[in-house]
């Protein structure tokens, strides 16, 4: 069984993750807002290095909700067949109307285009206004599997969603918990859910010296942290969690 999906933000992260052991990651850009889509040659470069990976991609053009317009819309549509054309083994996705209630018809649209790969909605599901509604949507919808954090910040937090979200699903859908999942308790929170999958990053800083000629210049917004250095994962941390799991 599946133990775990490690959430990647490059390529590098993606094969460090394979070397460590992992059988399936979420393969992501930039991962300060949340994860957004990543790049076809990324997603090659995976598939060439560690075929038997399983490779979930995420589409969402941009940080900031889920509501998306008709350009964003045709966007992922564009993004998703060419992922899948590349390769991808499945497509992590999520639409919203404004009042934040499933977008019932983009979503089939989306799934019309991942037809027998994977489809995961992601956690647009926390923000929506009752997950359980949310769900059965979905569950109609004939996707595969949720990702979700039971409506709180991390998951030990909405241990009490998640419990009525797996217990409703009754198997219908896969819930996968991601979400402030962390090596420390990541055992802890597959036996008290009963699943055999989590989500989560797991990173160490590292660093790049090259922007530190002029440490005074962001190419992002304030809030950035020093253009110095990144977040990048180490097979070694990965190996390391799932001889804890067993």
């Amino acid at each position: 069984m599946t133990k775990l999906e490690i959430c990647c933000g490059s390529a590098e992260d993606a094969i460090a993750a394979w070397e460590g052991g992992a059988g399936r990651v979420e393969l992501n850009s930039d991962l300060f807002h949340g994860g957004l889509t990543p790049t076809v040659g990324s997603l090659l470069t995976v598939k060439k290095a560690a075929p038997g990976l399983q490779v979930m991609c995420m589409v969402r053009p941009r940080e900031g909700g889920f509501c998306y317009t008709e350009t964003e819309f045709a966007v992922m549509l564009a993004d998703a067949r060419a992922l899948l054309d590349a390769g991808a083994d499945g497509i992590v996705f999520g639409f919203l109307h404004e009042d934040g209630t499933v977008d019932q018809a983009r979503c089939r649209a989306m799934l019309d285009v991942i037809g027998g790969k994977t489809s995961v909605f992601h956690r647009a599901i926390d923000v929506t206004p009752d997950p359980i509604a949310a769900l059965d949507v979905l569950i109609g919808l004939g996707v595969d599997r949720v990702l979700t954090s039971g409506q709180r910040p991390t998951v030990p937090e909405g241990m009490e969603t998640l419990r009525a979200m797996i217990g409703h699903a009754a198997g219908r859908i896969e819930i996968l918990p991601g979400g402030g999942i962390t090596p420390e308790n990541a055992a802890w929170v597959k036996g008290e859910l009963g699943v055999d999958t989590v989500h989560l990053a797991i990173q160490r800083t590292a660093y790049d010296r090259s922007a530190m000629g002029n440490p005074a210049i962001y190419f992002g917004g304030a809030v950035y942290p020093p253009e110095d250095r990144y977040g990048r994962t180490d097979a070694s941390d990965v190996a390391g969690l799932l001889a804890r799991l067993g």
